[in-house]
């Protein structure tokens, strides 16, 4: 659908890209009191996806909540992509999202059919998932910003975290990156109608089908590769499992068309506070490219997970994957801590 109104035209910035950098919510958030639970198995303290609380011996609660401006013009297509982008988090911790609540500013500029359009998106998207939108809460705004508050469930004994990865894992990333750069680079007429709609679809995609694969599998870490991009989100989980993470970057898959549009500079600014907090953990190896490095500083918007496998179930899993997501790869792997964080090979 076209609008007379360019979305984008109306934000200061675009999807994922438009998150704080990890480093500033470390500092934001040091320092305060909270409660503590003993049922609460996952909370801010971990720089995880969403949070967790345990219901009983079957049953835990998974809460996230993901919001942003419109990273496309088309508003059905902006509320699909920002409610899969939101939903994904109950995704990355193993679980099944269930129930959501609209989070939704409004600028004047926007009509009723946008705005229909833009919620019947987010519907349309969470109806996909198996969850229910039961509400929300609206405001006026100089900008458009839409997502969801999603809780799902999960067995306590089968959540995954992002602070689980163990020596011996394979990595295996489920959706190829460059979206930051190729919509930023859009904004300036620089990329194909068929790109677009390659990128647009990818960024409306579940991760459910990576989700229901990954847990038949000797899975011990996950996380979605959003908008603190692969070296951020990688960094975060080789923190939290006190590991080193080996990325080969000959295998990590990547628009083709965002190589030559990075190597021209267009870059999200997501992308240089990405690399503002994540840097100093990463130790580049082999002369890989500034531009290669770029890629993967990249803020996604919806991106795929990043799942840490067992070596011994690393090869079926990645086959099942590939049945149903083929742009899924093993990009790397994980290793007792040596050195740095991260290892670019």
């Amino acid at each position: 659908m076209e609008t007379e109104v360019k979305l984008t035209k109306l934000a200061s910035c675009a999807g994922c890209g438009a998150k704080v950098g990890a480093g500033t919510l470390v500092h934001l958030l040091k320092g305060f009191r909270t409660h503590t639970d003993p049922r609460l198995l996952v909370g801010y303290d971990k720089s995880d996806d969403a949070s967790v609380y345990y219901l009983d011996e079957n049953t835990a609660l998974v809460q996230t909540t993901d919001f942003f401006p419109p990273i496309v013009d088309d508003p059905f297509l902006y509320g699909q992509i920002a409610a899969a982008n939101a939903i994904s988090d109950v995704y990355a911790m193993g679980g099944e999202p269930k129930l959501a609540l609209n989070i939704l500013c409004l600028p004047d500029s926007m009509g009723q059919e946008a705005v229909q359009e833009l919620l019947r998106g987010g519907y349309d998207k969470a109806y996909e998932a198996g969850a229910i939108i039961t509400g929300g809460h609206t405001i006026h705004g100089a900008e458009p910003i839409y997502g969801l508050a999603v809780s799902g469930f999960v067995h306590p004994k089968k959540l995954l975290t992002n602070s689980g990865a163990q020596p011996g894992d394979v990595l295996i990333l489920t959706k190829p990156l460059g979206v930051g750069v190729l919509t930023t680079a859009a904004k300036a007429g620089l990329v194909e109608q068929p790109v677009l709609e390659r990128i647009y679809r990818q960024m409306a995609t579940l991760n459910k089908a990576a989700r229901d694969v990954m847990v038949k599998y000797c899975v011990h870490s996950c996380t979605d590769v959003t908008g603190f991009a692969l070296l951020g989100h990688s960094f975060e989980m080789a923190q939290g499992s006190g590991c080193s993470i080996h990325i080969q970057a000959q295998n990590v898959p990547y628009h083709s068309e965002a190589w030559d549009l990075a190597d021209m500079g267009f870059l999200p600014a997501g992308a240089y506070r990405n690399r503002d907090y994540a840097e100093n953990g990463v130790t580049v190896h082999n002369h890989i490219s500034r531009t290669m490095q770029d890629l993967f500083y990249d803020p996604q918007t919806s991106g795929g997970l990043l799942i840490a496998v067992g070596g011994r179930d690393a090869d079926a899993c990645l086959h099942e994957l590939q049945d149903t997501i083929p742009c899924a790869a093993a990009i790397g792997y994980v290793r007792a801590y040596h050195d740095n964080w991260i290892h670019l090979e």
